[in-house]
């Protein structure tokens, strides 16, 4: 069994570290909330105090922070984690953040002889409770091959995109995809109520037509016919608004870096906006079906 050290135990990274426990690693986590410690030390791992504790004798070190500058302050410099890590360390950074952010927090592990990879997730906070994230991973091989025994212990999916920033890379683009396709899905609704289609004969249609996507038959933006979907919780999120938000801007940022049109992405951002100025940005990202409604 490995020494782990993890840093950010929020939603999604509590669930991942609990996981960890549960397969007989030690697990020391870290995190600024003092319930997030609390709830590690009843899963069976260790708090501590400082950051830097977590590199104690750890064999392996993972983080789940909430954007790139974060990432950058908790790795470099003096005090960060390929500092003061034991030589051999195997870095894994499962926080989703800008493409370049990422690609140069990997050049500086790898000038200071450690393995890393960047492991963005998605599966939302159940998936983290289940074990069962997709993973999608950039990094070198001998790293991917290393971090993979760990991986599986918190997803099922597990998809080598590439060399360093790839998964960052897979991760904004599938998310662009999702975010615009639940805008079409709830557009698609919406209309439907105004032409007095129920909504439960349109799912029954397009779910089995050329409408059919993810969005559509997992996450229906509407309540009734998934009964599993936000909509039939009030849009408690199981992935919110501000966190598809920040997933589009991220996009949007590599689109304009790399030259790449993005249209249809572009207005998704753009209408995820208008949602989160509306203060829903805490509720899932499937309640965009509201302001498309115009009931907001």
């Amino acid at each position: 069994m490995a020494n782990i050290g993890f840093a950010g135990l929020g939603n999604m990274g509590g669930p991942m570290a609990a996981n960890l426990v549960n397969a007989g690693h030690t697990v020391r986590g870290f995190d600024l909330s003092a319930d997030a410690l609390k709830t590690l030390k009843a899963a069976g791992g260790i708090p501590v105090d400082q950051l830097t504790d977590i590199a104690k004798d750890a064999d392996v070190i993972i983080t789940m922070l909430p954007a790139g500058k974060h990432v950058k302050a908790v790795y470099t410099g003096d005090e960060g984690l390929l500092a003061v890590a034991n030589k051999g360390t195997l870095f894994i950074d499962s926080s989703t953040i800008d493409v370049q952010s990422a690609r140069e927090v990997a050049a500086f592990a790898k000038s200071s002889g450690m393995k890393m990879i960047d492991a963005p997730v998605s599966g939302g906070v159940t998936g983290a409770a289940a074990g069962t994230l997709t993973f999608m991973v950039g990094g070198p091989d001998d790293a991917f091959t290393a971090a993979k025994p760990y991986l599986e212990i918190m997803g099922k999916n597990i998809v080598h995109a590439g060399d360093a920033g790839n998964g960052q890379a897979a991760k904004i683009c599938n998310n662009m995809v999702l975010g615009i396709t639940m805008i079409a899905v709830s557009e698609a609704f919406a209309l439907a109520e105004k032409l007095g289609l129920d909504n439960q004969k349109l799912f029954d249609i397009a779910s089995t037509a050329s409408g059919q996507c993810w969005a559509l038959t997992s996450y229906c933006p509407v309540a009734g016919p998934v009964p599993g979907s936000p909509a039939n919780r009030d849009y408690e999120p199981g992935f919110t608004a501000n966190m598809m938000l920040k997933d589009l801007k991220l996009a949007q940022e590599a689109a304009m870096a790399s030259g790449a049109s993005t249209p249809l992405g572009a207005e998704a951002t753009h209408l995820y906006s208008l949602l989160s100025n509306l203060d829903h940005g805490e509720k899932d990202f499937s309640s965009i079906v509201q302001l498309l409604r115009g009931t907001l």
